[in-house]
């Protein structure tokens, strides 16, 4: 799945303190940390309690680069829609896509 055909993509809906869940019960995350600039993704079904876990420092690879801002988060149907998003922004080509999406933003 491309960039562009990825599905609904939330973080304006996060930021005006909307909804960020409907009716979809996979949510595939991209965070980045404040403290070095690296960014995380994740998956989860719940993004409001899987935030909190991050910034409490509560999640073993990321309490050591708290705090984090959220890029941009992704619904799904599924959780396993979702893990399988999740893992293929984590493979070669995903990272890639990701570093262009973010390359793009920034023009």
């Amino acid at each position: 799945m491309h960039v562009s055909e990825s599905p609904v993509i939330n973080s304006a809906r996060l930021a005006e303190g909307g909804p960020l869940v409907t009716n979809m019960s996979g949510i595939t995350y991209v965070l980045q940390s404040l403290s070095d600039g690296r960014t995380y993704v994740g998956s989860t079904d719940n993004f409001v309690r899987r935030l909190k876990q991050h910034h409490s420092g509560q999640v073993k690879s990321t309490k050591h680069r708290i705090p984090f801002k959220v890029l941009f988060v992704e619904e799904f149907k599924t959780l396993s829609e979702a893990r399988k998003r999740e893992f293929w922004w984590k493979s070669g080509v995903g990272r890639r896509k990701l570093k262009e999406y973010f390359d793009q933003l920034q023009k």
